[in-house]
């Protein structure tokens, strides 16, 4: 019996110091959580104040009886941290063995702290990703050692990336994509030795790509998407020998592509469509054995093409070739690839149709095939490269190029052609919709009993909302003089236009950040209308709609919105363009551009429509409400007129047309949501021109 009782006693006796290796053993540690769960707004169901947190508060890792990883993702807050989130972590200074803090789609509204690098020296991982966090980066981040990741991702981060960053000596992950960062990047990149991803993606970062990227021997994923880089393509890129990534879609690149890609032997995605490249592509990108993804759309390249069968290896992947001048026969594609895309170029003779594989050749001069280039307009391709171009053969370097027709001949046809086809287009188109509006406005009728409901759709609401509607998430909180320094006190050198819900004011943010600030004058305009846009942006958010970067709501009589600015403006004001000096002739945009932005508008009306609960109706669709960026990018714009739509109740005029025309006999055939395509049908009236 007294063996037992040892025996008892021995093992409470290691239970008790077991259970004291597990519980947090730092006051002040103790005292900082406990601030940070106020400050935070952490339910006491996942932090529960009378538990020990290294055992029973969720998200919290300790060591030693010290907090060494805090994750506040996923974590819910209570009532009035709701209402109220801030960037409120003054207490993690406390936390001095902190080695990862990740807080990714938690809501940290506000910028982060000068200290929030000088005091966590010891943190490895930082994950701010999806924060709505605003300003700057601290320059003092470049003091954190230790640091190995960092992730801030998807916030409204400004500024120029600081040098100092460079400074970091171990860290491998660096992401600040989807920001609105401007400058060039930092020389001072080429230093991290052990960087094996950099993703600067979708920001505003311009000049040229540093060449001392070539030396980050380790980088295997390097991202710079949808900036707006320009210079050419550095050839030192061409060492990047761990390289498995490599995307500079979407930038102002001009000059040719490098000839040392073969260099990069583990390459298998690459991504430089959408630039200014030129130039036929090196045979060292043929020579690449792993690549899987290639985009080289979008761009001036040109030359005759190669057999692509005896060039890859790679099997089932996707080739984008398409909207560039490579011309010349078409060697037959096998199988083996998953997708060619090879329109909107100048290749002629017999289109390859080979069986199980996914090829696009529209915009060519294949013989034989729908939807490809004029006689006229391929022959003169070809006879500007000194070759004559023939439906039947391929081009034939030896023969001299045809003679042309004068200029004064060339312009009456293509004003001609262009006259009576756009003509024509909207004859049709007009009677279509006349025919359809008419069966539309006599069903209306019957449905409601009365043909003189006036505008308004039934169903829609025309009650504004409340003006205390929540700013969380809707973007940067300015205040009222830095949208006077912004818009050199709005000046009329900066004014826009006059819109039907403001006036509409050209801006520098601090940074040389450009945008558009709506002033809303609320003795002049209707109070709701900047109740009403603000509404519309907390509740959809999509690609099209043009993004709002924040606002000043601190005037009584003046509402400020700011705004992403749109390089090329509105599509009235792009569709034609004096583009030359000495010629006074406008010129308007190419057809494939207008059918992108046609698609633009479309994809921007299905999303209000039928993705949004409830759907949303625009009800201001006009050439001058279709904003386009620098690559003409549709951003819809005028949203002040957008209302909710009840579910169960008809669309407005248009919207109920188009479902119409899907659910009818002849029609398209499908789901309660309409097809695309008739969007697309609709959106082609603003870009006739």
């Amino acid at each position: 019996m007294e063996a037992q009782l040892k025996l008892v006693l021995f093992f409470l006796a290691v239970n008790s110091v077991l259970s004291q290796q597990v519980r947090l053993s730092s006051e002040s540690e103790w005292s900082a959580l406990l601030d940070l769960r106020s400050s935070l707004g952490i339910r006491a169901k996942d932090w529960p104040k009378k538990s020990d947190p290294c055992s029973n508060w969720t998200g919290i890792e300790c060591r030693n009886g010290r907090v060494i990883g805090m994750n506040l993702s996923g974590l819910r807050r209570t009532r009035l941290g709701r209402l109220n989130p801030q960037f409120s972590v003054d207490s993690l200074a406390n936390l001095t063995l902190l080695a990862s803090f990740n807080s990714s789609g938690f809501l940290l509204p506000g910028s982060i702290p000068n200290w929030f690098g000088q005091s966590l020296m010891a943190l490895q991982v930082l994950d701010l990703r999806s924060c709505s966090i605003v300003g700057p980066i601290p320059s003092s981040f470049g003091t954190m050692g230790r640091l190995n990741s960092l992730y801030l991702s998807n916030n409204s981060l400004t500024g120029t990336i600081p040098s100092t960053l460079g400074n970091f000596s171990s860290v491998a992950v660096v992401d600040l994509s989807q920001n609105l960062l401007t400058g060039s990047i930092p020389n001072t990149f080429s230093d991290l030795n052990n960087l094996t991803t950099l993703d600067l993606s979708s920001n505003f970062l311009s000049g040229p790509i540093p060449s001392g990227f070539g030396s980050l021997r380790s980088l295997q994923f390097l991202n710079l998407y949808n900036n707006s880089l320009d210079a050419s393509i550095p050839v030192q890129l061409g060492n990047l020998s761990q390289l498995i990534e490599l995307n500079l879609g979407s930038n102002s690149l001009s000059g040719s592509l490098p000839g040392n890609l073969g260099g990069m032997r583990s390459l298998q995605k690459l991504l430089i469509g959408n630039n200014d490249l030129e130039g036929p592509l090196p045979e060292a990108l043929w020579k690449m054995q792993q690549l899987r993804f290639l985009d080289v759309s979008d761009n001036n390249f040109t030359g005759v093409f190669r057999n692509l069968t005896a060039a890859f290896n790679a099997s089932g992947e996707v080739f984008n070739f398409s909207n560039n001048q490579f011309y010349g026969s078409l060697v037959s594609v096998v199988g083996k690839f998953g997708s060619i895309y090879l329109s909107g170029n100048y290749f002629q003779g017999v289109a390859p149709n080979d069986i199980g594989i996914n090829i696009t050749v529209a915009i060519n001069c294949f013989q034989s095939v729908p939807n490809q280039r004029s006689f006229e307009e391929c022959r003169r391709f070809y006879a500007d490269r000194g070759l004559s171009f023939r439906d039947e053969s391929a081009p034939d370097a030896m023969q001299p190029p045809l003679p042309e027709p004068s200029k004064s001949k060339k312009r009456l046809t293509y004003v001609l052609v262009g006259i009576f086809g756009g003509l024509g287009f909207i004859v049709i188109l007009v009677l279509v919709l006349a025919l359809l509006l008419k069966t539309c406005q006599n069903r209306n009728a019957n449905q409601r009993g009365s043909a003189n409901l006036g505008p308004v759709p039934q169903g829609v609401s025309t009650t504004p909302p409340k003006d205390s509607i929540s700013l969380s998430g809707l973007g940067e909180s300015f205040t009222f003089i830095q949208m006077l320094a912004a818009t050199d006190e709005f000046s009329d050198t900066n004014l826009i236009k006059h819109g039907h819900s403001g006036d509409l004011f050209r801006g520098t943010l601090e940074g040389g950040l450009p945008v558009v600030i709506k002033k809303v004058d609320l003795r002049s305009f209707r109070k709701e209308s900047y109740i009403l846009e603000l509404d519309v942006f907390s509740k959809a958010t999509h690609t099209r709609l043009v993004p709002l970067l924040g606002h000043c709501l601190e005037q009584e009589d003046e509402k400020l919105l700011v705004y992403k600015y749109m390089p090329n403006g509105d599509l009235s004001s792009s569709l034609y363009r004096f583009t030359n000096l000495e010629d006074d002739s406008p010129h308007s945009l190419d057809w494939i551009t207008r059918l992108k932005i046609a698609i633009g508008a479309a994809e921007g009306l299905c999303y209000l429509h039928h993705d949004c609960n409830p759907p949303l109706v625009h009800r201001d669709i006009q050439a001058s409400s279709i904003l386009l960026d620098d690559k003409y990018e549709v951003r819809l714009g005028s949203l002040s007129e957008i209302r909710a739509h009840g579910v169960d109740n008809h669309q407005n005029v248009v919207s109920g047309l188009l479902r119409r025309l899907q659910t009818t006999k002849q029609g398209w055939s499908g789901s309660g949501k309409c097809n695309s395509l008739l969007y697309v049908v609709y959106s082609c009236k603003f870009v006739i021109g």
